[in-house]
């Protein structure tokens, strides 16, 4: 493995941080804040177990812009729940609802009592990443269609 530029020091490769539930929000975003390409899950975004996970990021880029997709089942679209903002230094911080994952649904005047809970619980969530270089602080295009944001955003280039 090449070492990269910052000290010789060499790249680890992927890995999952357990932060317990009484860390401080100064915590989560320094433990962020230390990595370039790292994704942060907090609330119920965090206690999924199996199932579709939401959260999950894929990043891609080309000469101009960043492309972004998140995984995320369940969550309510509607503009009072959910945000999703793009930051000039190329974080973006997604908040919403899980809408899914009830232990009790009522269907038609059923009531079905859950005998798995492989969704993660309804509530709130964020999901932070940080995308690979500084970005024009607005989405160029993006759509949030069958459980999938995806975002386009314009890098920002030195003047």
């Amino acid at each position: 493995m090449e070492p990269n530029n910052e000290g010789g020091a060499q790249p680890s490769g992927p890995a999952v941080i357990y932060v317990p539930p009484h860390a401080t929000q100064e915590e989560l975003d320094n433990l962020a804040a230390a990595t370039k390409c790292g994704v942060t899950l907090t609330g119920s975004a965090a206690l999924a177990t199996i199932g579709p996970v939401v959260g999950r990021v894929e990043l891609s880029e080309n000469e101009n812009t960043y492309r972004f997709r998140v995984l995320l089942p369940g969550v309510s679209r509607d503009e009072k729940d959910f945000s999703c903002e793009v930051r000039p230094d190329g974080k973006i911080l997604i908040k919403g609802i899980t809408t899914i994952g009830e232990k009790t649904v009522i269907k038609h005047s059923h009531v079905f009592k859950m005998l798995t809970q492989n969704f993660p619980p309804p509530g709130h969530f964020s999901i932070e990443f940080q995308l690979p270089g500084p970005v024009e602080n607005q989405l160029l295009g993006g759509s949030f269609v069958d459980g999938i944001l995806e975002g386009i955003v314009k890098k920002r280039f030195p003047a």
